[in-house]
Order: structure tokens, then sequence, then C-alpha cells
């Protein structure tokens, strides 16, 4: 699990691998601890998991 923190935002954005039969699935979500908000999205695609986790860091 990567756990990375927006630099002016105070968004965290983790992304977390999940292994099963069905394959690997990646879980991408950003937060906002403060308020407990958050949005979660899942990827059965690693590079699409990197690209949602790199797109809310920026």
């Amino acid at each position: 699990m990567t756990i990375v923190k927006h630099a002016i935002k105070k968004w965290e954005v983790s992304i977390i691998q999940f292994e099963s039969n069905d394959g690997t699935t990646y879980k991408v979500t950003r937060r906002i601890p403060e308020l407990n908000v958050s949005e979660t999205k899942f990827f059965n695609s690693k590079e699409e998991a990197i690209s949602q986790f790199q797109g809310w860091l920026h």
C-alpha cells in the first residue's frame, strides 16, 4: 500500500493491490481526513490504477 499527501490540497491518495482467484484488482482512494470525505475507484489494470493515482496527485 502506498499513501501520498498532495502538496497543496489536503487529499491523501492511496493505492492498494488485491490478489484473488479472479486475478489482481487495484483500489485507488483519495480522502480528506478532516472532513471524512473519500472517493474510491477499482481497476483491473495496473497502468490505469497508476494513471488515476498520478492524476489525483496533480
